[in-house]
């Protein structure tokens, strides 16, 4: 932040949310927590945020977010279907508007040459469809988590404002 005019993407988002009544839920996988800690640093988020889970396992997508087991064998868990199926999971259990996700590989190791380290999806469920959106990043494993965090919120943003 450089100046008072500045403002954050959490901002924006927490101000769309609140102005349009939706109310939000996080299901995140490789930012272990990071957006559901910048949406709560906004003051005044328990009016639109409800909630996260922090799915880092693949039994923890099955069990808590059911994404399908068959899903998970299929693509892996850093695929757009997972993504999707998170996304979807985290607005059914807790019953809200919005169901953002994220899965993806951080790094620095756990890449391969069909799923190397920086893939990322990012998804968000919604009452009028799904979007998925496969990001790629070239950062350290700090820097992958952050670009992947600010991926997923601008994926809300651009829903919230009537762009995708």
């Amino acid at each position: 932040m450089n100046s008072l005019t500045d403002v954050t993407l959490q901002v924006v988002v927490g101000r769309l949310l609140n102005q349009q009544g939706i109310k939000l839920a996080v299901a995140e996988s490789c930012t272990g927590g990071l957006i559901s800690y910048w949406i709560t640093d906004v003051p005044g988020s328990s009016v639109y945020f409800e909630g996260a889970v922090v799915a880092y396992s693949c039994d923890v997508k099955e069990m808590v977010l059911h994404v399908w087991r068959s899903t998970l064998d299929r693509h892996g868990a850093v695929s757009e279907q997972v993504a999707r199926e998170m996304a979807q999971g985290v607005r059914s259990a807790l019953k809200v508007d919005l169901g953002l996700a994220v899965t993806g590989i951080a790094g620095p190791g756990g890449g391969t040459p069909d799923k190397p380290v920086g893939l990322v999806y990012v998804a968000l469920a919604a009452p009028d469809g799904v979007w998925v959106e496969r990001c790629l990043w070239d950062g350290d494993r700090r820097e992958n988590r952050i670009r992947s965090a600010e991926a997923a919120l601008d994926l809300l943003r651009r829903y919230l404002v009537g762009e995708l």
